[in-house]
This record gives structure tokens, sequence and C-alpha cells, in this order.
């Protein structure tokens, strides 16, 4: 189970930081993600972190977002900076191993201009 928090209203050029808190699965295992989705569009990849810390960001988001994960609380992280009103999204965490999947509920961030 994956329950993510966090989100909320920003205003342009505002922080946020989102929480991922997993259990049932290996976390330290997983890579976890954070995905975004907004009204009529496909889910994207925002950014993922593998087991071992490595980490992979969408290009719109470099620079300006970070993600982290705390093994020992089974938790990982999303700090977002300079948010944009395109930044404005729900956003899901998702864990993957061994060819599963899991999501969790998302978390709707909103930055206003």
């Amino acid at each position: 189970q994956l329950q993510a928090s966090g989100g909320g209203l920003v205003q342009t050029g505002g922080s946020l930081r989102l929480s991922c808190a997993a259990s049932g699965i290996i976390f330290r295992l997983n890579t976890m993600s954070w995905y975004r989705q907004t009204p009529g569009a496909q889910r994207e990849l925002v950014a993922a972190i593998t087991g071992g810390g490595s980490t992979d960001y969408a290009d719109s988001v470099k620079v300006r977002f970070t993600i982290s994960r705390d093994n020992a609380k089974n938790t990982v992280y999303l700090e977002m900076n300079s948010l944009k009103p395109e930044d404005t999204a729900v956003y899901y965490c998702s864990s993957y191993r061994a060819g599963r999947s899991y999501w969790g509920k998302g978390t709707l961030v909103t930055v206003s201009s």
C-alpha cells in the first residue's frame, strides 16, 4: 500500500514536499517513482529513485525537483521548488520490482499564477 500526502495550493515560485509512505513491500528493493497527471493527459513520469539511490528526472523538472528516499521509514519524498502553474496536477507515487507495480492514490498539487 502506498499513501501519498503533502499536496496543496501554492503560488508560483513556491515549494512543496510530497511524501509517500509504503507498506506491504520490501521497500529498499523497490524503485520508487513519482508520476503526475492532468485531466485529459497521460500520466507522466516526474522522477524515480532506485533502491540504490540512483535518480532520474523528467527534463521539465530537472534542477527544480528532488526525489529522495528513507529506507528506514519506508518513505519516498519529492521536494518541489520554483513551482510553475504547469506543475499543477495530481501526483502519484509508484513502486516497481520484478515486473510488479503498485500505485497509491494521488495527491493534488495546484500552483496558482
